[in-house]
């Protein structure tokens, strides 16, 4: 897919790493997906660092702050959602009844963004761009491809995020296990939603989790076993979709890799 320089409102734009051991963590998807990495300095002793593919930015890695590691938060990969007006997207959002966690704040020359928690618990961010817009590809080796929502309450987060974002949803799945709702930002899909399956530990709140498309997925996941990290669920189809995997790194963020069919 080509390069993209900016993203329509509604779109997942952004993932980005928190974790306990940045440098080791930089290292493993360095190895895993080839990406470059530029490290920024964001305080301190703080650095950000920022992942490339083809000199493109695609995701980012940083450190769990200490009053983060004291309330227990693991590691994790976060994600931030295009908006117009981050301001704006946090009085509509606390309308619908989610919670603002952190109100609107210029992150420099970069954007504006806010995080916020939906009314089933999952955590996401809002970012108003400003000379940042996000990654600057998807849907192709190496980026961003598709960011999943795993929750308790599918009926709550289907209408929490089709009136804060304009999503239309679609649910699929019927005649098989698992229920599935696939959402579009104008017209097209790039977001989904499942219910948490029931063996998910019930301190362990909903969660978005990205997808990062690769050439094959099975050699991908075998790659990730070999640099430390846990398969938490092995390569599988999707029927006339791909094959995926869903990944433990070493420090315990959980992301997928996925394999578009006919790759």
């Amino acid at each position: 897919m080509a390069d993209t320089a900016t993203h329509a409102p509604g779109t997942f734009c952004w993932p980005e790493l928190v974790t306990t051991d940045q440098q080791a963590a930089t290292a493993f998807y360095r190895q895993l997906f080839g990406w470059d990495v530029k490290v920024q300095p964001i305080g301190p002793t703080e650095t950000y660092s920022m992942f490339e593919s083809k000199s493109r930015p695609v995701a980012a890695a940083a450190s769990l702050r200490p009053e983060q590691l004291q309330q227990g938060i693991p590691p994790h990969w976060g994600s931030y959602v295009a908006v117009a007006n981050a301001d704006e997207a946090v009085k509509r959002a606390q309308a619908l009844g989610g919670q603002l966690l952190v109100p609107a704040f210029d992150v420099m020359d970069a954007g504006r963004m806010a995080v916020l928690q939906d009314p089933t618990g999952a955590m996401f961010m809002v970012w108003q761009a400003g000379r940042h817009h996000g990654v600057g590809a998807l849907n192709e080796p190496g980026a961003l491809c598709w960011t999943e929502l795993a929750t308790r309450d599918t009926k709550t987060a289907e209408k929490f995020y089709t009136q804060l974002f304009g999503w239309t949803a679609k649910v699929g799945g019927e005649g098989t296990p698992m229920e599935y709702t696939e959402f579009s930002n104008s017209g097209r899909p790039g977001v989904g939603m499942m219910q948490m399956p029931a063996q998910v530990p019930a301190h362990v709140p909903p969660y978005w989790m990205p997808y990062f498309q690769v050439v094959d997925c099975d050699a991908s996941a075998e790659k990730a076993k070999q640099l430390g990290a846990h398969i938490a669920v092995p390569p599988m189809d999707i029927p006339d979709t791909g094959r995926f995997s869903v990944i433990a790194d070493p420090q315990g963020a959980m992301f997928a890799v996925f394999t578009p069919r006919g790759q």
